[in-house]
């Protein structure tokens, strides 16, 4: 094999099959089309059939392989048979991305505990049930991806976001736990630590010009991140490109977290 063709081969997807959550809008998709446009099958899975549809047939009109799978991740009753459901597509995941996520944005007091168990219920518990769920075919395959999406707020608080705060504190150190006890078995596990990109998530900061300029003037670069930024680090996480890199949370933010 001509050396291009090994380098390339490190970054190919191809066989692959990618469950990414979060998968029908904002990083969890632009992460889902990078896989896809690696060569993977990816499932998409989110609460909203119709926007899952949407993005399936997105992704269909691109060349893309992917198909829809409804989940409300904070509903514990799912995780008994999400395996199956999971496989039922293309066959079991090699690839979990852990992208679903929410933020209400409310100052600390006015958090109840609704807001509370909701946050962390699917920003943090539904990745460490996933893992759970879907590691052990990984593990008997000898070869997993496990990529989470970690936050400026793994490093530092904002303001009005007590509890997504804390929940992105908790993913870097799942991130480290998963990779303690799964990478022997070849199942990696990282997190992608995004800046500030145009997300639906983002949508209340970034709507304000002034805000959105403050944001990215914060950056090294002086820009805040589009979908396509996140490209090149997913699929180096979800390939074979990083056989030998686990437990670590990868800043895609234009230097706003080493400024």
């Amino acid at each position: 094999m001509a050396v291009n063709a090994r380098i390339a081969a490190l970054f190919d997807l191809s066989g692959r099959v990618a469950l990414v959550t979060g998968g029908n809008s904002g990083i969890g998709r632009a992460i889902a089309w990078a896989l896809a446009a690696a060569g993977a099958r990816v499932v998409l899975a989110a609460r909203r059939a119709d926007a899952l549809a949407t993005a399936v047939a997105d992704f269909a009109g691109d060349g893309l392989t992917a198909a829809a799978l409804p989940c409300d991740f904070a509903d514990r009753s799912i995780y008994a048979g999400i395996a199956a459901r999971a496989a039922a597509p293309f066959g079991a995941p090699d690839i979990l991305v852990n992208a679903a996520g929410i933020n209400a944005r409310l100052p600390f007091d006015h958090d109840d505990d609704r807001h509370w168990d909701d946050t962390l219920a699917i920003n943090l518990t539904a990745p460490f049930l996933l893992t759970r769920a879907l590691a052990p075919a990984m593990r008997a395959r000898g070869w997993g991806r496990i990529v989470n999406i970690a936050s400026l707020q793994s490093l530092r608080a904002f303001a009005n976001s007590a509890p997504y705060g804390a929940s992105k504190g908790g993913i870097a150190q799942l991130t480290r736990a998963t990779a303690e006890h799964w990478s022997r078995h070849g199942v990696t596990c990282n997190a992608i630590g995004p800046g500030f990109f145009a997300t639906p998530l983002t949508a209340p900061v970034l709507a304000d010009p002034a805000r959105a300029d403050a944001m990215a003037k914060k950056t090294m670069m002086g820009r805040n991140g589009e979908p396509a930024d996140l490209y090149g680090t997913a699929v180096f996480l979800a390939s074979d490109a990083s056989a030998y890199v686990t437990g670590q949370v990868l800043f895609v933010d234009g230097g706003y977290s080493a400024g």
